[in-house]
């Protein structure tokens, strides 16, 4: 997954939570993700440019971690 923005991320459909890690180290957390959307984002050949238009300010979030 070669990104230059996104370094990992994991989905759990039961509870519809999208966890992004940053290749700055930040961990985000987005809420209420459908799985198409999280497919959509995995299959996305830009990462980064899906979340933009996707992911960002559409979905409640909190910051976990700094790495």
């Amino acid at each position: 997954m070669p990104s230059s923005v996104i370094k990992y991320f994991s989905y759990q459909p039961e509870s519809k939570l999208l966890t992004i890690t940053f290749v700055t180290g930040l961990v985000y957390q987005y809420t209420n993700v459908p799985e198409r959307t999280f497919k959509l984002f995995k299959a996305a050949t830009s990462k980064g440019r899906y979340f933009n238009y996707h992911i960002k300010e559409k979905f409640k979030f909190q910051k976990l971690e700094d790495c």
